[in-house]
Formats: structure tokens, sequence, C-alpha cells
């Protein structure tokens, strides 16, 4: 076999490759082998009919193509193996000769990772949040968990704002009431903003058996977006009482004997939050810089099937979920489907960049992922599907995930050098000490999901052998 790789750009190459004929020989017999096994001739048993029978009475055509088909996935892939390609999909196959005994000649035409040169990083700057923690914010921390901890009682008065109210609710659209627009007993608090616009000031001032009538546009049901008629009952008041802010309180709230105590917690707490996002903050910015910094090709039939896959998933599976299609989804967002489609190339094409780019990063830097890395990882992230780990575990194997995950650690691993490389200030100029930064740059959708579909990459590298 002879194989040449002609470069059409920087993401695509031609191979061109001749195999002379006996080195199809293998193929050729089990043509004959496959056809044999699939029909009948007079006189001859099933399986035992001559090759020179077949070939009169099917055409020898047949059986070529038959051959050829079995046969070229294998010399295609090694004339990729030969001219160490990295490919990304399944090639477009053109037989340009076929001569009978003689030779087989095709081209096939294939995306290939492009050599991407990995810029100096070492003077990356970004900018993140202080780390600050106010006693303001502290204040709002022990003033939810305190509001976790009121009571109600009922009241023979007019609701006001704050007051638990118990309603029954009934929309009507064009002057029919709709089958999912009555609703009895449901409670809800004056001023949460959890119902519809305009229910505040309707319940406000109405005591129990009180009843009035308000416009609003739906959020929900059949009938979403439109303007209904709605007409509330108020069936019970209810006056919502917090506990004091006191040793007892922290003593029923938390494991603590003070209020001081409970108030330093909750400050470690919310310090500890917010060093986590800084480091989340960091390792997005000093990214973003990387992608400005490195020319990164995209093969255009790699983005274009990313793109289609992220539309799909959001019609068939995220909007699916809500009732909704794309174009009232748009209707929503505010958006175009032009202003649509523009942005889900731009994500779809960071997604590839960062993939790339931290791909070559952990070859450059001989990144290896160990067991115990790899495990954590799994753990992460069967937490946020909400499968057990040994569940999660399954799956991936079954799914020959594992090369996915393994890349999705190596590639948090890379991200982390190039923070560590990177200067990182906050806002009010001071150096931010970065740590345990490996695992915070695992977990971060930028690094290893930056692509959410990213990996399409990989997995359409390995669709080489199913030519």
């Amino acid at each position: 076999m002879k194989s040449a790789v002609e470069t059409l750009n920087p993401t695509r190459v031609r191979l061109s490759i001749e195999v002379p004929f006996e080195e199809l020989k293998d193929s050729l017999d089990a043509a004959y082998k496959k056809i044999n096994q699939q029909v009948t001739v007079k006189g001859f048993r099933k399986g035992k009919i001559p090759n020179r029978v077949i070939d009169q009475r099917f055409g020898r055509g047949a059986v070529l193509e038959e051959a050829v088909n079995d046969a070229l996935p294998k010399f295609y892939t090694e004339a990729v193996n030969e001219g160490e390609l990295n490919v990304l999909g399944q090639p477009e196959v053109d037989i340009t000769e076929l001569k009978d005994g003689e030779l087989l000649a095709f081209t096939a035409e294939v995306d290939v990772r492009p050599e991407i040169e990995i810029p100096d990083y070492s003077g990356i700057e970004v900018t993140v949040d202080a780390l600050e923690v106010t006693d303001e914010d502290v204040d709002k921390a022990v003033e939810q968990l305190r509001e976790r901890f009121a009571s109600t009682n009922p009241v023979e008065r007019a609701a006001a704002e704050g007051d638990v109210v118990t309603i029954d609710l009934e929309a009507k659209v064009d002057g029919e009431v709709l089958e999912d627009g009555v609703a009895a007993g449901v409670s809800y608090t004056i001023g949460s903003g959890e119902l519809l616009e305009g229910i505040d000031e309707a319940v406000t001032g109405l005591e129990a058996g009180g009843e009035a009538t308000f416009t609003s546009e739906l959020k929900g049901g059949s009938a979403e977006g439109k303007e209904a008629e709605v007409t509330v009952k108020v069936t019970a008041v209810a006056s919502r009482e917090l506990p004091e802010l006191d040793d007892d309180f922290a003593q029923m709230a938390s494991e603590f004997d003070t209020l001081a105590e409970l108030r330093e917690d909750s400050r470690k707490r919310l310090e500890n939050t917010k060093q986590y996002d800084q480091a989340t903050q960091a390792q997005e910015r000093v990214l973003e810089e990387l992608l400005k910094l490195a020319e990164v090709p995209i093969p255009e039939k790699l983005l274009a099937d990313e793109v289609q896959t992220r539309k799909h998933n959001l019609e068939h599976h995220q909007l699916g979920q809500m009732g909704l299609d794309l174009e009232k989804y748009l209707e929503i967002q505010g958006k175009t489907l032009e202003e649509f489609e523009n942005e889900t190339s731009e994500q779809a094409i960071k997604g590839i960049k960062t993939q790339f780019i931290l791909d070559e990063l952990v070859n450059k830097e001989k990144l290896n992922v160990n067991q115990e890395e790899l495990t954590e990882h799994l753990m992460r992230r069967a937490q946020s599907s909400g499968m057990s780990p040994d569940q999660f575990a399954q799956a991936v194997v079954e799914g020959g995930q594992v090369p996915m995950l393994v890349g999705e650690v190596a590639r948090g691993k890379a991200l982390a050098v190039v923070v560590e490389a990177a200067k990182v200030v906050d806002t009010n100029g001071e150096i931010v000490e970065l740590e345990d930064e490996d695992e915070a740059a695992e977990g971060t959708e930028e690094a290893t999901e930056a692509a959410e579909g990213a990996e399409a990459a990989d997995e359409k590298k390995d669709e080489k052998n199913e030519a």
C-alpha cells in the first residue's frame, strides 16, 4: 500500500491511497463467503457455491463492491497511522480507480487537529474580586437562617406585606376559565414575588373571605405568556414571627451556644465561599486571556457538528423539560434566531479552542492523571448528576466515557499550570495566592466542560476506526 498526505488547510487533509490488488485477497475471500451465505443456487448446497458461479450469476462487480467496502477502513487506518495524523470525525472517501486484478486507488478527506503553538502565558495578569466579607454580609446570612425558623400565627385582620395568606386562584383567558388555571389552598408570602405579577397589590388589605380580580401575564401552563384575568380569594391570613436574635436562637438553629459564635461561623463560611468563587473567577479570566493569545484554527465540519449538537440538546432536552420550543424560548430571551445561532457558534468555537489548547498543554507539560484524581473527579461528577458514585461509574464504563473523564481531569490540571504562572490581583491591588488550584481547576466548567460537548472532538477522533 502507498499513501500520500496533502494538506488542504490547517485543519483538513486529503489522503491519496493506492492498494495493490493482491492486498485485497482477504477481503475478496470474505466477500465470497458472505455472499455464499446469503444466496441460493440450484445444484449447489448453501455456502458451497464456487466463486466462478457467483461471478456468473451475480456479477464480479457485486463481489468487488463488497470486498472494497470491507477493505477501505483497514487501509484508511493504516494510512492515518503511517502519516501520524490526529484525525477528527469520519472521512469523505472517493474511489478514484478500481482495476480488477490490478489496483484499488481512493482518496479520503478528513479533518485533523491543527498544530498549535502554545504562547508564553507567564505574562498573563488578571484582576478578581477582593476577598471581603462585611458585617452586612454576615447580617444577611444570619437573617436568612432566621427566616427558616419563622413561625406563623393566624390573625383576624387585613393582610399586609410579610404575611402568609392562604388563597384560591382562578385564571380566565378571553372569558374562559383555563383547565389548568384553577388552584386552591395555595400558601403565599406577600412581597415574596413568587407568584403572579400584581398579586401582592390584590391581596394586600384583604381579610379572610375577601377576594379581588387583577390582570397578569401567565408564567406557565397552557396559556403561558398570555394576559389573564385572575380572581384571588383569601381564605386565611397569618402573620410571620421571627425568633429573637439571641443565644437561644443560636442554640436552636445551630450547634453553637452563643449568637457571637454563630455569626463567626457564618463569616468563615462566607469567606470560604468567596475564596472558592475568587479561584473560579481567576481560572475563567486566565483562560480568557490564554484564548486571546493562542491562534487556533477551527475545523469547519467539527464546528458545524458541535453547533448542531448544542442546538439539539437545547431543543430536545433542556427546553423540552420546561415545556418550551425554540421559538418561545427566543421570544422570552428577546433574541432573534440569527442572534441565537451566532451566540451558539461563538460558544462552540470557544469550547473547541479551549479543548485543543489545554490538550496541547497536557502533552507539552507531560501531565498525567492518576487513579486517585480520576476517582475524585468521578465522585464530583456523580454528585452533580444526582447519581450515586457506583451508578455513575457504571454508566461511564458502559458508555466508554472513561477517556473523556480522564481528559477532563487532565485539562483541569493544564489550566492550573497556567493559573499558577499568571499574576492574579484583586480589586484592591493585592496579590492573590490561590490554594488547591488543581482541585478547583478540575471542577471549573471553563476547564473541563468549557466545551460542553467539545469532547465531541475526542469522540469524533475515535470514529476514524469505523470509517
